[in-house]
C-alpha cells in the first residue's frame, strides 16, 4: 500500500461543468496517503475538435509526475493523430504511446519509477470510446442498468500475464515483478525495453479501447481511480450514484460523499480505502435540464422501492397462504383419524353458521396490513 499518514487529509478539490450535452461534476481526494498523485481531466469541448468530450482518471503511483503531464497533455496527442479523423480508436492507443515515447525522450524521466494508470471516455457523434490501461475503471448507467466500459489490467490476467513473461519480466504475489500491481501503465520505464515493441512491453502503455452508440435512455458515466473500486463494486457505485442522482444531488457532490463512503476509518484495513481517490461523474443530459435526469432516477428507484416491496408482501401472503393450507391437511388427516372429533367439529360448525375469523385467518390479516403500512411508511420517508 506504501507509506500512510496518522491521520486521512478529506480535504476535496471539488469542480463541475455543464452544457447541453452534460452535466459534469468531481472531486479529489488525497485520504491516508502521504502524497497525492491522482490527476484528471473533464472537457466538455476540445479546442481542435469543439464537437467532441474528454473525459479520464490518472491514476500515479512513484509520484505525481506522469498522472500530472497526462492530465495535462494526453487529449492534445489522441487529437494530433492523422487517424483520428477516421479512426478515433486507434488514435487514441497511438495517442496512449506517443504521450508515453515523448515523456521518455523528453522530460528525462527513463530512470524514474514514476507511472500513472489511463483511464479515458472520448465522446463524439452520440458515440463514446473508451481507452484503458491499467486499474482505474469506467462504469456507464444506461436505463438504470449497468454498461462496463473498461476491464482491469492486472498481472494475473492470463494474457497479462503471458506478455510480461515473453517480455522477460515475471510475476510475483501478484505484482509485475514482485513490485507492480498492474500491468499497463504510462511511465514505469524501467518495466521498458528498447529491443521491445511498445504494446509487447512487460508493463505496456497500449490501451484496450471499447466503443458505444450513446442513446436516449443513458444516464451517466463514472470514471474512478481503484480507490473507489477496491472498496466497492461496479453494481454498488452505480447504485449508489443514481439514488443520490433521484434524490437531486449534483455531480460533484455524489463525488464526494462517495469518496467518504471509501475512505477507510483507520489505515488498517489492508490498504482498502486508504488510497488516493478520484471520480468523475458524467451526467447525459440529451439538450434536456439535469432536472429531468433528477425526475427520472427518482421515479424509476421509487417504482423499484415499490415493486421489491410488494414482492416481499406478495412472498409473505403466499408463504402465510401455504401455511394455512398446510394447518388445514394436518387437520383433516387428524379428522380421518378420529372420527369422533370429526363429529364434534361437525356438530360446533352447525351450531353456528358465521363463524368469526380463525386464529389463523387474524394473523394472515395482521402480517398484511403491517406490510402495507411498512410500506407506505417508506414511500413517505424517500420522498421527504
Amino acid at each position: 500500500m506504501g507509506q500512510t499518514l496518522s491521520e486521512p487529509v478529506t480535504a476535496k478539490e471539488s469542480s463541475y461543468c455543464q452544457n447541453a450535452a452534460f452535466r459534469v461534476g468531481s472531486s479529489c481526494m488525497q485520504g491516508w496517503r502521504i502524497n497525492m498523485e491522482d490527476s484528471h481531466t473533464h472537457i466538455l469541448s476540445l479546442p481542435d475538435d469543439p464537437g467532441a468530450a474528454f473525459f479520464a482518471v490518472y491514476d500515479g503511483h512513484g509520484g505525481a509526475t506522469v498522472a500530472q503531464y497526462a492530465g495535462k497533455h494526453l487529449h492534445k496527442f489522441v487529437l494530433k493523430r492523422p487517424e483520428y479523423n477516421d479512426n478515433i480508436e486507434q488514435a487514441l492507443q497511438q495517442g496512449f504511446l506517443d504521450i508515453d515515447y515523448y515523456m521518455l525522450n523528453n522530460e528525462s524521466w527513463g530512470d524514474q519509477m514514476a507511472g500513472s494508470t489511463a483511464v479515458v471516455v472520448l465522446v463524439k457523434d452520440n458515440k463514446l470510446y473508451c481507452a484503458n490501461a491499467g486499474d482505474s475503471r469506467a462504469i456507464a448507467c444506461v436505463n438504470g442498468q449497468l454498461e462496463i466500459l473498461s476491464l482491469d489490467h492486472k498481472p494475473n490476467n492470463e494474457a497479462e500475464s503471458k506478455r510480461i513473461i515473453d517480455g522477460g519480466g515475471w510475476v510475483e504475489f501478484n505484482r509485475v515483478n514482485g513490485n507492480l500491481a498492474l500491468s499497463r501503465a504510462l511511465g514505469d520505464f524501467v518495466f521498458k525495453r528498447a529491443n521491445k515493441r511498445p504494446e509487447d512491453q512487460i508493463v505496456t502503455a497500449y490501451p484496450d479501447v471499447e466503443t458505444r452508440k450513446i442513446m436516449e435512455d443513458w444516464e451517466f458515466i463514472v470514471l474512478a481511480c481503484d480507490g473507489i473500486w477496491d472498496v466497492m463494486s461496479n453494481a454498488e457505485v452505480l447504485e449508489f450514484c443514481r439514488t443520490r442522482i433521484g434524490m437531486g444531488m449534483y455531480p460533484e457532490e455524489i463525488c464526494e460523499e462517495l469518496m467518504n463512503h471509501c475512505l477507510a476509518p483507520d489505515c488498517q484495513m489492508g490498504g482498502l480505502g486508504g488510497d488516493n481517490m478520484t471520480v468523475v461523474l458524467v451526467c447525459l443530459l440529451h439538450d434536456r435540464p439535469y432536472s429531468d435526469l433528477i425526475a427520472r432516477c427518482r421515479n424509476s428507484n421509487q417504482v423499484a422501492s415499490e415493486n421489491d416491496l410488494s414482492g416481499k408482501v406478495a412472498k409473505g401472503e403466499t408463504a402465510a397462504a401455504t401455511e394455512a393450507e398446510t394447518e388445514a391437511e394436518s387437520d383433516t388427516e387428524t379428522e380421518t383419524q378420529s372420527k369422533p372429533c370429526q363429529k364434534q367439529s361437525n356438530t360446533n360448525t352447525n351450531q353456528n353458521p358465521n363463524p368469526g375469523p380463525t386464529d389463523d385467518e387474524k394473523k394472515l390479516e395482521k402480517e398484511s396490513q403491517d406490510a402495507l403500512l411498512a410500506a407506505a411508511e417508506m414511500q413517505l420517508n424517500y420522498i421527504y
